[in-house]
């Protein structure tokens, strides 16, 4: 394991920038929770009503999970943080992983830093080592700011020690996933899916009348560690098990595989290519098909749920009166279902702007692999190259929200009306993948910023509420413009202007795009 530690500094000065801003995002979100719920429910009787009708609400406990504790806000804060807190810390640890090793060897830059005094297993080892630390500087920095804000000591451990878990887990996970293709990208892909897979068996056994599937669920499992409620300490013997046999199998399958190989055979292609790669659109096709049906299949089956779920609001919660603040407050609505389904909408309409940050960011793959460059050495424009994934990303997420409205239309019995609330989501998209144009023309080593700045607007909307945020605070975002459909009338005048915007970031990193010259 020669080399392990100079591996690992490396891969801080490469991260020097990324894994900060993923430390720091996951714990602002995460130590926001219990100074809010402490000042919005200082009583154990409301936080008490509050556990009530939230746990008599499927949809909701499916979103955040069940809560176990109420006789200090750090149940409430971990109810409502803890989920989103873990599949972020989830997607830093997959991420890093897969950077440092499978990303390395398809590349070529494995093999170069082999030639030297490196042990086999020092790439793996120190992608690990630095993604386990992230998550232990996170868990650690968390636990100091409960204790500062006065929760109970034994609970904040527990707490902590569950959001290092959670990270081993997906740390491990990630290691096995490098072994098995030859892709990052296929790599991440599977990760992902892995991941929201986890993440609906968590939410059925918590929202159903059977708790199995959540034992099926690594999320499931930190969860029920019960920091601030009845503590399940045996829960860690699952979660490190877990870790521990992962982490086992991924050093058996690297040491059984060459350099840039996959555990898993690659498919042979065709012997020629296909009339669809002799342009520039079809060759982006070609690229971003897989992630567009997966992602419209995803969005499908999430509006059958939202509209299937939306039938049954009312009468759950027919006549209390605190759920139904904390839904209009929320939903922005009238009825129980028009504030449902306005939710819904609205954090489907975030994740969705994920899928076209990350179709814009295809093009800064396809630069840094050096794939772009014997594309424009042909008589394809720069301007048709980069148009040709822009347009995955802004028609694709009209085609995700379409699918969305849709299918919960039909599943709710308003097919044009849902239809309408899902695509009034469209101009905020658009400005995010705007944002992510313009920063691939202007600044392409600041690509991923994006990210950065979608995260921003993810913490303003999700925690704006709670925190009571100024009024200037909240309009940063372009989500806090967008009208609450159903139940609202349309404003069109922020919809327009954010589409402006949208356009104009466009315009302006195509004019980059073409002035540029291609880096690495």
């Amino acid at each position: 394991m020669s080399g392990t530690w100079s591996l690992i500094r490396l891969a801080l000065r490469r991260d020097r920038i990324a894994l900060p801003a993923w430390i720091l995002g996951i714990f602002v979100m995460a130590i926001s929770g219990p100074a809010s719920f402490q000042q919005l429910y200082p009583t154990q009787a409301e936080r008490t009503a509050l556990a009530q009708t939230i746990d008599g609400n499927p949809a909701m406990v499916g979103v955040y999970g069940r809560i176990y504790d109420v006789a200090d806000a750090g149940g409430l804060a971990t109810w409502k943080t803890a989920p989103l807190c873990l599949v972020l810390v989830a997607l830093m640890s997959l991420f890093t992983v897969m950077k440092h090793t499978r990303a390395e060897e398809e590349s070529g830059r494995r093999e170069l830093v082999g030639a030297g005094v490196v042990g086999r297993s020092a790439p793996l080892t120190a992608a690990i080592l630095v993604a386990l630390g992230a998550n232990l500087l996170l868990a650690v920095i968390t636990v100091l700011a409960f204790l500062g804000s006065k929760m109970p000591v034994d609970g904040t451990l527990y707490y902590g020690a569950a959001f290092f878990g959670g990270g081993a887990i997906f740390t491990a996970l990630a290691a096995v996933l490098a072994q098995l293709t030859e892709s990052a990208r296929s790599a991440n892909g599977i990760g992902v899916a892995v991941l929201a897979v986890t993440y609906v068996l968590r939410a059925a056994g918590d929202s159903g009348t059977q708790s199995w599937p959540t034992w099926l669920s690594p999320i499931g499992w930190t969860q029920q560690v019960r920091p601030f409620a009845d503590q399940r300490p045996w829960v860690f013997l699952l979660i490190f098990g877990a870790a521990l046999a992962l982490l086992a199998l991924a050093y058996a399958l690297a040491a059984r595989r060459d350099i840039a190989a996959g555990a898993l055979p690659t498919r042979l292609g065709a012997p020629e290519g296909s009339w669809v790669l002799s342009s520039s659109f079809g060759l982006a096709w070609r690229l971003q098909r897989g992630g567009l049906f997966g992602w419209t299949l995803g969005f499908a089956l999430g509006g059958l749920a939202a509209g299937t779920l939306a039938k049954d609001v009312s009468s759950m919660l027919a006549g209390n009166q605190q759920m139904a603040d904390l839904l209009h407050t929320l939903g922005g609505a009238r009825s129980f279902e028009e504030s449902y389904l306005s939710l819904m909408f609205s954090i489907l309409g975030i994740v969705a702007s994920v899928y076209a940050v990350s179709a814009v960011l295809r093009l800064r793959a396809e630069e840094t692999e050096g794939r772009a460059e014997p594309v424009l050495a042909t008589g394809v424009g720069r301007l048709s190259w980069s148009l040709s994934h822009i347009a995955f990303a802004l028609l694709g997420s009209a085609v995700l929200m379409t699918a969305l409205g849709l299918t919960a239309g039909l599943a709710y019995g308003s097919p044009a009306t849902l239809l309408g609330a899902a695509l009034v989501q469209l101009p905020a998209i658009w400005l995010l993948a705007g944002l992510t144009v313009a920063l691939f023309g202007l600044l392409p080593r600041l690509s991923s910023a994006a990210w950065a700045a979608l995260v921003v607007f993810l913490l303003i909307g999700e925690l704006g509420g709670l925190l009571k945020l100024d009024q200037w605070i909240m309009d940063i975002s372009p989500y806090s413009h967008i009208p609450k459909l159903p139940g609202e009338s349309v404003s069109w005048s922020p919809l327009i202007w954010l589409t402006a915007i949208a356009a104009v970031l466009l315009t302006a990193g195509l004019t980059g795009i073409r002035r540029r010259d291609l880096t690495a």
